[in-house]
């Protein structure tokens, strides 16, 4: 089992659809392992397990790589974080940005880049801005490997379109989040575990135990976890840790407008997000 690890990175990544035009579904680029892989039945959040054997090893492989990104995929991870720092236990934990039912959200039309985006091209979205890296080659091992294990999360969702507690449900936004405010909640609740100086903690082997929310290792101000509205929504659902749901609205839209503002690394090709308009009012550029 994978670390208890807290709080942000991107993500944006697994967000809920924009009410965009969605094309009709297609299937995704994996190789002819993750066909092995039964049908899951039951609760749609019923805890799954890949299970052994070699025709799951592709999909462990994703496990892997979303659990452990920076250190196994170090030409490609620019900052300290690791997928399941935003998509929480093993990706699986409702209203934490799961990847449960994701392989039908996508393909999709996405305002952000312009135009019809796929699994793939969701994936490297993360890799350069809620990772602060590069993307991967859509055919290359890791990319089919974390296709794989998405595609064994989805295996038996009827319609994962559908499914309720995706991406991080929205919260009505207070009139006046106030960082003033934020600070106080973060010394008081957030500290402990992601340090002053928002640095996180790091294990002996670099692995990440406590995010960082900003410096260099963190994300970058693309990624959708530095949009105001994203990340009071995951504070509110998944923080403090083990205490999701006890902030009010005010509560996590305070303490995300503290730490979404503190310093974190650029991203090079922001001029070229939301060409035809329609850039959100909490864009950070």
């Amino acid at each position: 089992m994978h670390r208890l690890i807290l709080l942000l990175a991107f993500m944006g990544c697994g967000s809920t659809p924009d009410g965009s035009p969605e094309p009709a579904p297609v299937v995704p680029v994996v190789t002819a392992a993750v066909a092995a892989v039964a049908p899951v039945v039951g609760e749609p959040w019923a805890r799954r397990t890949v299970p052994e054997g070699p025709e799951h090893e592709q999909a462990r492989r994703g496990l892997a790589l979303a659990t452990d990104t920076h250190r196994l995929l170090p030409d490609h991870v620019g900052d300290g974080l690791n997928c399941t720092n935003c998509h929480l236990e093993d990706a699986q934990r409702p209203k934490a940005a799961p990847w449960v039912g994701v392989t039908d959200r996508y393909p999709r039309f996405r305002k952000r880049s312009g135009k019809v985006d796929d699994l793939q091209d969701r994936i490297n979205g993360c890799f350069e801005r809620s990772m602060n890296g590069t993307k991967l080659e859509k055919d290359s091992e890791p990319m089919l490997a974390m296709v794989a294990y998405m595609t064994f999360l989805s295996e038996g969702i009827e319609d994962g379109k559908a499914l309720a507690d995706v991406g991080m449900p929205r919260i009505k936004p207070p009139s006046d989040p106030d960082p003033t405010r934020g600070e106080a909640i973060y010394q008081a609740k957030c500290v402990a575990c992601h340090q002053t100086s928002g640095a996180g903690m790091f294990a002996p082997d670099d692995q990440a135990l406590f995010p960082p929310l900003w410096g260099e290792r963190s994300y970058n101000i693309a990624a959708g976890m530095a949009r105001l509205d994203t990340a009071a929504a995951f504070v509110k659902w998944n923080m403090p840790h083990g205490q999701g749901g006890t902030l009010t609205d005010q509560e996590a839209y305070d303490v995300a407008s503290f730490f979404i503002v503190q310093d974190r690394p650029d991203f090079a090709k922001k001029h070229l997000d939301w060409p035809e308009g329609g850039k959100p009012r909490d864009a950070r550029y």
